[in-house]
């Protein structure tokens, strides 16, 4: 989502703010922008595209200043432009937005009654005017600042800054995530941590209402009722080089090869010689965990995919019932809460929207036991407003088509699972087996990563297709969404996830030779069932590729291709399936010479709705 980078600083701010920007390209945009006050005057580059393309325009203009600010903006109101780009001007205010103004219109016919004019087609520029209109009100610039952000209705981050104030920097956080970066002689905003690593790594995560005040010696913070606050100062374990893409093409390959790393990451210390350790998810879990009654998940995009795995996994080995939804679908609905219900909410960045905010609204409710969190950004919104927190450890992912969050999360809700259940004295399973096979996860992930050159050999089959159906059984069929996901994400490929049992219900009708039928057949009970499935595809003339154990008996025939994947535990082949599905879709966009990294029209990190 859009991105902002702020300074305050005794040096030039310029070459921090435009490396800030590189540092969030990952989280997708469109246009980039950049304000300094140079010389008692504000200067302001903006551009469409990407930062090299402001950088470029920069170096044929060179700004320098010690106060400024910078923006990598995600269109939602007007098309991607220079003149929709942010910073935004009123006079001599300029700011940049994170978010969404809900109440833009009406405020904007107000401003123009007033007899401003706009030149973008944004909710953001509306907050400049609104700022300029209070300020010409108010003498006092802090007062106006906070006059005209009282009149706001949504979501949004804002860095804030004004000629006539060159030693002072404003932010505003309300629904969208804004940190403070802590320097020496020098002070920054921005909407991610990363962004400002090279500079510092001691940081304030402002809350829910905060209003931040910066200077270049000094950093006050005020909570929504205007009252000063201390905000613990937290020392980011990051390193400035966490997003290098190394030796690989793309930072998504990168996170793919991590995953065995990151998966034993997310084990150490979490699990004992035959059982998953309770107190890894909080000093309070073993008392909550003994009186679930029912799970409630919330999560959004791949999170949800991860949470309907957990479904299959928490009723199967606990039996206790567990309802996953979309967020942005569950808050806007009346949902019938069982009574002790924990709720688990699940994301990469700990800032979805839909997800925070179907959160806040859920833990009010009496039937709601305690709520948990399975996260991968320790200081996130989500982390600081949940009960219980389960980090997954995955580090830094630049890509936006989640991998290696996606599978350490689906570790976290397995150890999740096994800890209810001895919480419980409820567990279905052999654990001793199951932590056993965990253990030795890594090693079966990286087997499976050694079959990269074939699985690229596979994807030229499906470069020129337009369309393609991704079969799974049971628990896998999750990661038959996840993999067609994917695959539309990074490719632009059409691309379906079917229960394989659900063919002859209709999607039969869409085989012919001309769509690829994906396939995960691990030796699982319902592996025959997945056979028969498989020979009515083959009977219609569908062209197969079934990602298969081993020792499932299934070889190449005519129009069938099988990739060989070594046995596993069968709670743990969700896991172990992934992987081969984001290589597929990975080598199907290079070919197809797409942005990887960056696919069109994503974000990272949805902090809007």
């Amino acid at each position: 989502m859009c991105g902002i980078v702020a300074a305050v600083a005794e040096r030039d701010v310029t070459q921090i703010l435009l490396e800030g920007l590189k540092r969030l390209e990952y989280r997708g945009y469109d246009s980039a922008g950049v304000a300094v006050l140079s010389d008692n005057t504000i200067k302001r580059v903006r551009t469409e595209g990407k930062v090299a393309s402001l950088e470029e325009a920069l170096s044929q203009s060179p700004i320098n200043g010690r106060l400024g600010i910078a923006h990598t903006r995600w269109a939602t109101h007007g098309k991607p432009s220079e003149r929709n780009a942010h910073p935004h001007m009123s006079g001599d205010i300029v700011l940049v937005h994170n978010g969404i103004i809900e109440n833009f219109e009406s405020l904007r016919e107000r401003l123009k009654q007033e007899g401003y004019e706009f030149h973008s087609e944004t909710d953001s520029e509306t907050i400049a005017h609104l700022i300029h209109l209070h300020h010409k009100k108010k003498a006092d610039w802090v007062a106006a600042v906070r006059a005209a952000i009282a009149e706001l209705e949504g979501a949004y981050a804002l860095a804030i800054m004004h000629k006539d104030h060159p030693d002072q920097l404003i932010g505003v956080r309300k629904g969208s995530p804004l940190v403070v970066g802590l320097g020496i002689g020098e002070n920054f905003l921005s909407s991610d941590n990363l962004a400002l690593l090279p500079v510092t790594q001691k940081f304030i995560f402002l809350e829910e209402g905060d209003f931040v005040l910066l200077t270049r010696e000094s950093v006050e913070v005020f909570d929504a009722q205007h009252q000063s606050v201390e905000r613990e100062t937290y020392t980011s374990s990051l390193q400035h080089d966490a997003a290098d893409r190394g030796e690989f093409r793309h930072y998504m390959l990168k996170e793919i090869y991590e995953q065995p790393t990151v998966m034993a990451d997310t084990l150490q210390g979490r699990v004992n010689d035959d059982h998953v350790l309770i107190e890894s998810f909080g000093p309070t879990a073993q008392t909550i965990f003994e009186k679930v009654q029912a799970v409630q998940i919330i999560a959004c995009g791949t999170s949800y995919h991860a949470g309907l795995v957990a479904k299959y996994w928490i009723e199967s080995v606990v039996g206790v019932p567990c309802q996953v939804e979309v967020a942005s679908e569950f808050r806007y609905r009346k949902a019938a809460i069982a009574d002790s219900t924990l709720i688990v909410t699940i994301s990469q960045s700990g800032e979805t929207a839909d997800t925070l905010a179907a959160l806040r609204d859920i833990q009010k409710k009496p039937q709601v036991l305690s709520t948990l969190t399975i996260c991968n950004v320790p200081e996130s919104s989500l982390v600081r407003e949940s009960d219980l927190v389960f980090m997954t450890r995955a580090g830094t992912e630049v890509g936006v088509a989640s991998t290696k969050a996606f599978t350490t999360q689906l570790v976290s809700l397995l150890l999740f699972t096994l800890a209810l259940g001895r919480a419980k004295k409820i567990i279905g399973i052999d654990e001793a087996a199951c932590v056993s096979s965990l253990k030795h996860l890594p090693g079966l992930c990286q087997e499976v990563l050694g079959l990269d050159g074939d699985i690229e050999s596979m994807a030229e089959a499906f470069a020129n297709k337009h369309h393609t159906l991704f079969l799974g059984r049971g628990v896998q069929y999750p990661i038959a969404m996840e993999g067609a996901l994917k695959l539309k994400e990074i490719s632009y490929i059409h691309a379906e996830a079917y229960p394989a049992g659900e063919l002859k219900h209709g999607p039969l009708a869409l085989v012919d030779e001309d769509m690829p039928i994906v396939a995960l057949g691990p030796n699982d009970e319902l592996l025959e069932k997945l056979k028969s499935n498989l020979q009515e595809v083959r009977a219609r003339g569908g062209q197969l590729f079934v990602f298969a154990d081993r020792d499932a008996g299934m070889k190449n025939e005519t129009a069938v291709t099988v990739m060989n994947l070594p046995p596993v535990h069968p709670l743990l082949a969700p896991i172990l399936y992934t992987l081969p599905l984001q290589l597929l879709s990975y080598h199907v966009a290079v070919i197809k010479g797409t942005d990887v990294d960056k696919p069109r029209n994503l974000a990272k990190s949805v902090t809007v709705e």
